[in-house]
């Protein structure tokens, strides 16, 4: 048997680990239209909604947060963690997995050790520059190591890129603007800058835009902010100045890039790999919290030329003024951001992890 026919994949909590995981599920898919791709996640993450939406049978396994103080959660951590790889067991066992995929966070570390016993091949893939403490673990048990970028400090491993939607991996901009401008009443005669924060929004973004929608609009620079649910509002604009369109949240990012000339964003791994590979130059703010993997995540976006970095506390509506607006309206280096952007782009990268699954396979057979 050359492929597996069972494999289990592991991640969960954020989009960060969810979204490579159904990007992978769907190219296993493709290759072997029989096989059986379960999921792993746990009750309270965005899995629980998102892998069966999908069509993928999703098992549980208790949430296990790793403590970084002292406090009763560490005390409980021993109990906590038995009865989580004991459910991770029994999802390979009832689904016959033939290897284990883990995406780090919560779900992994069980799964990684319940295979570990069982002596079911291991893969990982690392989404962020500065690796998480899971998948720091998994990565000394097997050699099938994947990161998203080739800074990433983690043993054995191979820079493939993050595995990314085929709406996203083989967008063709060009071909999509003009259904796209239509799309979000937009127009084709202005540079477009796209806001987005995500899904939650982006608070210091969505203030410094609102402050700054009508000075945008005057300057002709064509706005796209995805607000976040919850965070709409109603700009402030001349009625003979460039549109600028707020909508809390948007399904089809696909389109959101397609009209988009420049993007203001978080640098989240997925936010990264996303408009490097489908090349769009971008400034990106780093979410000022967690342990800085954020700004790790921009760093080889920023060496090559396609992005700048500001940070959360100096985004004010007086460095868009400054900086965005001159930025914007040069189409030259908008361009040269953009080609420099590109060639870090990684359109195949769930083409090569599903490789990398199957050689996990092969050397176990």
């Amino acid at each position: 048997m050359s492929s597996p026919t069972s494999v289990l994949l592991a991640g969960g909590g954020s989009a960060g680990h969810v979204s490579p995981l159904l990007a992978l599920a769907d190219a296993l898919t493709r290759r072997h239209p029989g096989i059986r791709v379960t999921g792993l996640g746990t009750e309270s993450g965005l899995e629980a909604r998102l892998v069966p939406a999908r069509g993928i049978e999703l098992r549980f396994v208790p949430k296990v947060p790793l403590p970084r103080r002292p406090s009763g959660d560490l005390l409980r951590l021993p109990l906590r963690l038995r009865d989580a790889v004991a459910a991770a067991g029994r999802a390979i066992e009832q689904t016959g997995a033939q290897v284990v995929v883990g995406f780090g966070g919560y779900v992994s570390t069980p799964a990684y050790l319940a295979a570990r016993r069982r002596r079911v091949p291991i893969v990982v893939h690392e989404q962020n520059a500065r690796p998480g403490l899971a998948n720091r673990l998994g990565a000394r048990w097997t050699p099938y190591v994947a990161t998203t970028f080739a800074a990433t400090a983690l043993r054995h491993a191979t820079r493939i890129g993050m595995p990314l939607r085929r709406e996203i991996a083989l967008l063709d901009r060009a071909r999509l603007r003009a259904s796209a401008l239509e799309h979000f009443g937009l127009e084709s005669q202005w540079p477009t800058v796209l806001v987005t924060g995500g899904s939650l929004g982006a608070q210091r973004l969505n203030d410094a835009f609102r402050d700054r929608a009508g000075a945008l609009s005057r300057a002709g620079i064509q706005v796209l902010h995805i607000t976040g649910v919850g965070k709409q509002f109603a700009p402030e604009v001349p009625m003979a100045g460039a549109p600028y369109v707020t909508v809390p949240y948007a399904d089809r990012m696909e389109l959101a890039y397609s009209v988009a000339d420049l993007v203001v964003a978080r640098s989240g791994a997925n936010t990264v790999a996303e408009l490097t590979t489908v090349g769009l130059p971008a400034v990106y703010v780093p979410l000022p919290i967690g342990n800085g993997e954020q700004r790790l995540n921009a760093a080889e976006v920023l060496a090559a030329g396609g992005g700048l970095l500001v940070a959360d506390a100096d985004f004010a509506p007086a460095w868009i003024d400054r900086e965005l607006v001159p930025l914007a309206t040069d189409r030259a280096r908008l361009a040269r951001m953009a080609r420099a952007a590109a060639d870090l782009g990684e359109p195949a990268a769930d083409e090569r992890l599903a490789d990398l699954v199957e050689l996990a396979f092969r050397s176990a057979s």
